[in-house]
């Protein structure tokens, strides 16, 4: 009885051993081929190495043989210009030098450029304006010599514009025509005015009205009773020139005017006046 129920235990526990032999075949079996594996990929990781290695030996070759190339060309080069590598390298120093001064240079240049630039733009505002003030000054003139009048002498002679003001007369004075001389005179006065002299006799100023002598080529001219504003014509000089003289201004005991004489009329030594 007891020698029966001790066969069935032994079977049991012989099962359970190869079951765990099994396992620990089958874990063996699975550690040799991972062992396997990783030994495999082991060895394609070292071939990369080996090539990687290889690879950089060459890149490591080539750059050696270009440099010592490079050196050679470089000395090759001092040679043939009798410089040493030194003296390349002092040259090259000295044109990049000149290099950056010639841009500071053009950068200066530049900048005076700029500043020209904009001094024309400031004198070309001025011409500017001055274009427009003589354009505003020939406007007025124009129109101040319209205002003028142009009258006939006490000779019977045509006469050119009148001005019957210091304003005037500086209009005919730009215009060019004549040569003028202002004058004021005292009564009883003579006076030297552009190559002739004058003397007041006489003034009205009630009648605007004045008698006056004008002295010229060792001759007295008697002019009597003119009035203001009246062309007072007489001849001079060895070209028999025609003078006028104009009496825009009538006081007691006193006259203002001007003589008018050609362009080609002597120039007086010395004149006197206002």
């Amino acid at each position: 009885m007891d020698e029966t129920a001790e066969v069935p235990e032994q079977r049991s526990y012989s099962g359970l051993f190869i079951g765990v032999l099994a396992v620990a075949v089958l874990c063996a079996i699975a550690g040799l081929i991972w062992s396997y594996t990783l030994a495999g990929r082991l060895t394609h990781a070292e071939a990369q190495v080996a090539t990687a290695q290889q690879q950089n030996q060459k890149l490591a070759s080539a750059l050696d043989q270009t440099n010592a190339r490079l050196k050679v060309t470089t000395e090759t080069l001092g040679q043939s210009l009798g410089m040493t590598q030194k003296q390349l390298e002092e040259k090259a120093q000295d044109l990049l030098k000149r290099q950056q001064a010639d841009a500071q240079r053009l950068a200066q240049a530049q900048s005076q450029i700029a500043s020209v630039t904009n001094d024309v733009s400031g004198v070309k505002t001025d011409v500017g304006g001055v274009k427009t003030d003589l354009t505003a000054t020939k406007t007025q003139l124009q129109t101040d010599e319209a205002s003028m009048q142009a009258m006939k002498g006490d000779l019977g002679l045509q006469s050119g514009l009148i001005a019957t003001n210091g304003k005037e007369l500086d209009v005919l004075r730009h215009m060019g025509d004549r040569n003028y001389y202002e004058f004021t005179l005292d009564k009883n006065q003579k006076k030297a005015v552009a190559t002739v002299a004058l003397e007041l006799k006489k003034t009205d100023p009630k009648h605007s009205k004045f008698t006056l002598v004008v002295y010229s080529d060792d001759k007295e001219i008697q002019k009597k009773d003119r009035n203001l504003d009246e062309p007072i014509q007489f001849y001079t000089g060895k070209d028999h020139l025609l003078y006028e003289l104009v009496v825009n201004n009538i006081d007691r005991n006193q006259i203002k005017g001007y003589i008018s004489t050609p362009k080609n009329a002597p120039v007086p030594v010395s004149t006197s006046g206002d």
